[in-house]
């Protein structure tokens, strides 16, 4: 699977379907890394204060990889989309 996101309500969509293809309550990936369900919850809504530890341990937990790559030239609606 390879998914691209460019904000945090992009990554948290990412994490939430793929906690759910692999049939995880937000508690049950809360108690794999020590978080609160709430926590999880919080990433899931793209919450910016999300800790990028918090985001590393979710991913780990999912099977899953932060890659950092180029992008593609930004048009106007890509940046009105981030800010």
């Amino acid at each position: 699977m390879r998914s691209t996101a460019r904000n945090a309500a992009q990554i948290g969509a990412i994490v939430r379907r793929v906690r759910r293809l692999q049939r995880l309550s937000q508690t049950e990936l809360g108690d794999r890394i020590g978080l609160r369900q709430a926590t999880i919850s919080k990433l899931e809504k793209g919450e910016p204060a999300t800790q990028i530890s918090t985001l590393l341990d979710t991913l780990t937990a999912l099977n899953l990889e932060l890659a950092i790559v180029s992008r593609k030239a930004v048009s106007k609606n890509d940046l009105q989309e981030i800010f």
